[in-house]
């Protein structure tokens, strides 16, 4: 697949604006000037750092995530899956009388049920993480701004996505220019 298709796939094209983008020298001002742009009424927004910025999510809105309940029901089917499988095979296929010992007790299936709890929630951290961010994503639109490379390094972007309700390309700009974003630019797709 080409990257001209990618963009048609995703709803991209060249004559589309993706964003508003400002550029912030330290990660309060991203803070302050997320929560001030989210007053203003933009629901769509977005944040890029070097590192993760303390109170920023709640600044722009973002919900929390699902991840956290995704785990907890992957665990439990994990020790659910360990403790079926060890009555299965203990009371039902495979019976055997060893020492005395009955054919199933829950203290037995204890370190197996931990182990696969462990497993399913690590699997459900790792493809839910990567489910729920889209991952692996080989083209963003993100990636035209002109700073979007020094986010990995030293600067703090924020975003005003173009399906925002309130958005327009120049006022948009002007309104991240006024709560003291640099280089503003607005980019396409």
């Amino acid at each position: 697949m080409t990257l001209d298709e990618l963009k048609d796939k995703i709803g991209i094209g060249e004559d589309k604006v993706y964003a508003a983008m400002g550029a912030f020298d330290n990660p309060d001002d991203l803070v302050e000037a997320g929560r001030k742009i989210r007053e203003m009424g933009y629901t769509k927004l977005d944040a890029m750092s070097p590192f993760p910025v303390h109170g920023i999510d709640d600044a722009i809105g973002v919900p929390a995530s699902k991840l956290g309940w995704l785990v907890i029901w992957f665990s439990a089917l994990g020790a659910l899956t360990a403790v079926t499988l060890i009555w299965y095979v203990g009371a039902v296929d495979y019976r055997l009388v060893i020492g005395g010992k009955p054919f199933f007790d829950f203290s037995y299936t204890i370190p197996i049920a931990f182990e696969l709890t462990v497993l399913f929630s690590a699997f459900a951290s790792f493809l839910g993480m990567w489910a729920i961010n889209g991952l692996p994503r080989l083209y963003h639109p993100s990636f035209n701004y002109s700073q979007a490379h020094r986010a990995s390094d030293d600067l703090f972007i924020l975003v005003v996505e173009a399906n925002d309700p309130k958005f327009n390309p120049q006022q948009t700009a002007e309104h991240l220019r006024s709560v003291g974003a640099g280089d503003v630019e607005v980019v396409e797709g």
